[in-house]
């Protein structure tokens, strides 16, 4: 039974981790790096993320720099970052490309705000998901006669301190990126 725990445990965890993934991706009036984690340039016909195709530095707090390893790459970085969902006009000067990040309007922090609660929510959903195939598993183990009556009673107890553990994780990490995002 303790296996079949860990599994769900690790599920929960993979959970929480894609949520702070996606967190990184949302700009928060300084320049991140991690905003270009999603956009892939078209390299030679392939889609490949800008972070394998040159030099990323954040040389101002609100600009981000990239280098491309070829100069022919321009172009394509380019109209990647215009294509996306950045919102970002880049700036090509022959040989690099910078994007200066605007400072954001109040009613575009709130709107990210209203986005990263609506990722919060998202998550702990999934996470409840996981909690009640990992309480149905439980039950099937105990009606196949593989766990008894109280193992089934304890498990249940478990996923559950487990699940409330994962939520006030997604709850504290909520509360961090909207800190973050509606601070001036």
């Amino acid at each position: 039974m303790q296996d079949e725990l860990k599994v769900y445990e690790g599920k929960m965890e993979k959970t929480l981790d894609v949520l702070l993934d996606e967190f990184g991706s949302i700009r928060a009036g300084r320049a991140n790096p991690h905003v270009l984690d999603r956009i892939k340039v078209d390299y030679y016909g392939t889609p490949t993320p800008i972070q394998q195709v040159g030099n990323i530095n954040v040389p101002e707090a609100r600009m981000i720099v990239i280098q491309p390893w070829e100069k022919s790459l321009l172009k394509s970085i380019e109209k990647a970052i215009l294509t996306s969902d950045l919102g970002i006009n880049p700036t090509n000067d022959g040989s690099v490309i910078r994007l200066v990040f605007p400072e954001l309007t109040e009613e575009r922090r709130k709107d990210l705000a209203k986005d990263v609660k609506k990722k919060g929510e998202a998550a702990k959903v999934a996470v409840r998901n996981i909690r009640r195939d990992a309480n149905e598993s439980l039950k099937k183990m105990e009606k196949n006669g593989d766990i008894s009556e109280d193992d089934l009673k304890d498990g249940n107890d478990k996923i559950q301190k487990l699940t409330d553990k994962m939520i006030d994780k997604i709850d504290k990490a909520v509360e961090t990126k909207t800190k973050e995002i509606m601070t001036v």
